[in-house]
């Protein structure tokens, strides 16, 4: 793997952090490109503490054509993994320009210097909100995609562009995964999720009020058709996640047919978790209370969410390890010993 180099865009945030830890331990040389408004410079040198090695690092925006040229001229990439982009719904609900603009141009951006310096193998980082909100669960890989926001459809938009790219071009191999819930931290609790302001997911919500920083959780909705009412959803440990990354690049440098053009693959534990359940869980590993209060379901929100995983297990031979009580163990490890997070 030594002379393989990964070009890993936003890998300073959450996902892309622990993929590069998980990549360099692996022998892969990485360099990250990353434009730091959603990450903190700092994870370099929590890279270093964890690996040994502190990646080459490139703060730029994926987009600006200008900058990410000089990086493929001046390295010569096996592959990318491509995380840059914005993530939030809500977000992108109240700034869908914005949200097109950013994660659709850094894409096209990134196809066109990679067909320009013959670098063909992408593993992107998708999501399960292209199953949209009528499909029956489990959620298999051939089933109708829509999206119900502007961050969903930029992840559809862009599975598309893989697809086109993929038609007009026999060389193109990429890896679409779509993950689930990603939670969790590495276990040395040096790396982890660090929302900027509101965390606008579950779990690093559940770790503020454990820890002490936000008084109380609100629960949207305990009135779905599910065994106790609340939200179901396929949290994945984060470090099973980018295990998959790995053994999508794997898959996508074997020399066979299944492994040319677009392949869409599930990343999840195809077990659901409901919201009671995962407090419960946390409250377990953490040993602190996390009050809540029932409010109204928000928009959007669908009862129940879980892969279908079988697809991951037959090409990438992948299926997830850690079970929730370990992603709440390691959360709340990160959690305590770094309550503000990189700062």
């Amino acid at each position: 793997m030594a002379d393989k180099r990964i070009l890993v865009t936003g890998g300073t945030g959450y996902i892309g952090s622990h993929c590069v830890v998980a990549l360099i331990e692996q022998g892969y040389q990485v360099v990250i490109a990353d434009n730091l408004i959603n990450s903190s410079v700092e994870v370099l040198n929590r890279i270093a503490v964890i690996t040994g090695v502190k990646p080459d690092f490139a703060q730029i925006d994926v987009a600006d054509l200008s900058a990410l040229t000089p990086l493929f001229e001046q390295y010569q990439f096996d592959a990318v993994i491509h995380f840059a982009g914005l993530k939030a719904v809500g977000e992108s609900v109240a700034k869908p320009l914005y949200y097109y603009q950013s994660n659709l141009q850094s894409t096209m951006t990134l196809l066109q210097v990679m067909e320009a310096h013959q670098v063909t193998k992408l593993v992107f980082s998708s999501s399960a909100t292209v199953y949209g909100p009528i499909n029956p669960v489990p959620y298999t890989e051939n089933m109708p995609t829509s999206a119900t926001n502007p961050y969903g459809q930029t992840k559809l938009m862009i599975e598309q562009m893989l697809m086109d790219c993929a038609l007009s071009n026999p060389d193109w191999r990429f890896a679409s995964l779509r993950y689930f819930n990603p939670v969790g931290a590495h276990e040395s609790a040096t790396m982890g999720e660090d929302p900027q302001g509101i965390p606008n997911n579950l779990v690093p919500y559940i770790a503020q009020v454990a820890v002490g920083k936000r008084d109380q959780l609100s629960v949207f909705g305990n009135d779905y058709a599910t065994p106790d009412g609340t939200g179901v959803r396929d949290y994945i440990h984060i470090t099973d996640l980018v295990d998959g990354h790995i053994k999508a690049l794997n898959f996508l440098s074997e020399d066979n047919n299944k492994s040319k053009g677009f392949t869409a693959i599930n990343l999840g534990t195809g077990e659901g978790t409901s919201v009671l359940e995962l407090i419960s869980a946390f409250e377990q590993a953490s040993g602190k209370p996390v009050p809540y209060t029932v409010v109204g379901r928000r928009a959007g929100d669908i009862a129940t969410c879980y892969a279908d995983t079988h697809l991951a297990k037959e090409l990438l031979n992948w299926q997830a390890q850690k079970d929730i009580k370990q992603m709440c163990l390691d959360t709340w490890n990160w959690q305590k010993n770094n309550p503000n997070g990189y700062k």
